[in-house]
Order: structure tokens, then sequence, then C-alpha cells
């Protein structure tokens, strides 16, 4: 079974709610971006990552804008379940952008990164957390691979047209969210998932804004 959540930076009590959700051995939970357990290299942190590595389940999540994606980086590339992720350890993994994933049968479209409505104030050590051209291009032509086809889409931030109905007193928009907003028109899904708004909400008829709840999706 697959289960996504909504951002967790580095709140280790979220994971007592997790258990209390049936995830079982073999089954995978995700997480759509500020996962924050990858933060600044210190031993109990570490101990921490090896601990959530042990899981009977895996762990894997998309970057978001409150991650430290330098030290993230800094972790080796591995192939897992057809796409490319960061090892941090055990079964416990980031998905990197633009990647497709078989996950339990189910095809799933990962991409991370988003900007901050506090960015100016921000104490995050990375200075620009939205994608690059080339990651933009990489993900079109993985999703071309699979024929603009897949079953979800994990993000942290969301298309144009979903972010301005949530925030409607603002309405600055970035290329992140103009390129998710592109794929939304050019892919088939069944269901995208978003973490960065802090809400438990489903937006018909087939976006989920996801926080501290624990959905099982397939």
């Amino acid at each position: 079974m697959i289960f996504v959540t909504g951002d967790m930076h580095g709140d280790r009590s979220r994971f007592k709610q997790i258990n209390k959700s049936k995830i079982k051995k073999g089954d995978t939970l995700i997480v759509c971006g500020d996962f924050g357990f990858v933060w600044d290299g210190s031993k109990k942190e570490t101990k921490f990552l090896k601990w959530i590595g042990k899981r009977k389940y895996n762990v894997v999540f998309v970057d978001g804008y409150h991650d430290n994606l330098d030290l993230t980086c800094s972790y080796p590339i591995e192939e897992w379940n057809g796409g490319q992720t960061r090892l941090i350890s055990g079964n416990l993994r980031m998905l990197m952008r633009g990647e497709v994933f078989q996950i339990n049968n189910k095809t799933i479209f990962a991409f991370g990164g988003g900007d901050s409505i506090d960015r100016e104030i921000d104490s995050t050590k990375e200075t620009d957390k939205l994608p690059t051209v080339q990651e933009l291009n990489h993900a079109i032509d993985n999703l071309e691979k699979v024929n603009n086809t897949v079953d979800y889409i994990i993000t942290h931030d969301a298309p144009t047209k979903v972010k301005l109905f949530i925030d409607m007193d603002n309405n600055e928009v970035n290329h992140l969210h103009a390129f998710l907003e592109k794929v939304s028109k050019a892919v088939y899904f069944k269901k995208w998932f978003f973490g960065k708004y802090h809400t438990n909400k489903v937006i018909p008829p087939c976006y989920h804004m996801i926080f501290t709840d624990v959905v099982k999706i397939d």
C-alpha cells in the first residue's frame, strides 16, 4: 500500500500518528515536501535518520522550501523503483525532481521544490529552492516516456490555478507554479497530492492538499 502525508518539518511525533495508520511491512509512505529531518548533519540527527531508515516500510519524500538541499544532495544517487533518488539511510530516500516511479504497481510522478511567502526573513540555508530549466526539461522528457499518463502526482507546491484558489489574497506566482499548471493540463492523472499549505483539504475533482493526515491512496 501507498500512504501520503504532508510537511513534517522534523517533528518526530508525527511518526506516532503514522504508526496508527496501520502502515505495514513493504508499504511506502510519501511525504509531500518539508521533510525537515535532514537539516544539520549532527550525530543526533544521523542517529534518528538511521532509525527512520530501519522502519519496516519505505519512507520517501520530495523536497520542499524548508529542506536543506545542500546537505540532502550530498547523499548518493541510487535508482529505486524506476527513478533516481537520494539514498539517506536504509529505507529512507528523497525522490529527485522530475522522476517517475513504479510503486506498488502505481505510476507516480514526483517533483519537489517551492518558494516561501516569508523568504525575505526565512532562515533556511539555501537561497533558491525553485527548479532549474534543466530539471523542468528532464521532467517533461520523463513524462513523455510514460505517454503523459500517471496514477498519482506528488509535489510540494501546486499548479497556478490551485495556488490562486487556495491563496486568493496573494496572486504572486512563479515559474514552478506555471510548470505545474502545464503538467496539470498535459498529463492524465487520477490524483495530485501537495503539502505546502499546511491544511488537510480535498479540492475537487482531483487535488488533495495534505498536512497532518496520513492517507492511503491505493
